[in-house]
């Protein structure tokens, strides 16, 4: 059976990041994937009821999404609204969908205090960015999920292939 896929909703054209916006990822590999009904969408924030738009959030002092989880960092909006219970309850339901539909694999978008997985925003508002993960990514991770940034969708095609053919065959009917 085919891995299914968690993948950022705003990734397959959905307008649900905190400006009303998608950040559609145009890929063949993708698309063979939706073809193939594999990918599972997921917007943390809007499962966790944060609304379109919404003011951006960051994580605070340079942060990751791993202190995020631990209770050592918060995650504030750009009005200095606390929004840390949402973007933990966006995380744990993103998770509950990846183990309810069996996902081993996630898809996420960079730069998110949710889905970034190589990088997030300093918790500045500046613009500027730091090695890190966001509180979903890394709650997936924590659970053995293996979480993708959007411009390694080859790396995950690799990853998958590779997966694939390591699972063993089901014995034939005798």
């Amino acid at each position: 059976m085919a891995s299914k896929i968690l993948v950022s909703a705003c990734l397959l054209g959905q307008p649900v990041r905190y400006n009303g916006s998608a950040r559609t990822l145009l890929h063949p590999v993708l698309e063979r994937w939706r073809a193939e009904g594999r990918l599972v969408p997921v917007c943390p924030e809007l499962s966790a009821g944060l609304p379109v738009p919404r003011p951006p959030a960051e994580i605070a002092a340079g942060r990751t999404g791993g202190a995020v989880l631990s209770g050592t960092a918060r995650i504030i909006d750009s009005t200095g609204t606390d929004v840390t219970r949402p973007f933990l309850a966006g995380a744990e339901a993103a998770l509950a969908t990846a183990v309810r539909e069996g996902c081993r694999y996630a898809l996420l978008t960079d730069g998110s205090p949710s889905c970034g997985s190589r990088f997030i925003h300093d918790g500045g508002f500046s613009g500027r960015t730091h090695a890190g993960d966001g509180v979903t990514a890394a709650l997936l991770r924590r659970n053995g999920i293996e979480v993708f940034a959007a411009e390694e969708v080859g790396a995950l095609e690799a990853r998958l292939s590779q997966a694939e053919q390591a699972a063993p065959t089901p014995p034939a009917p005798t």
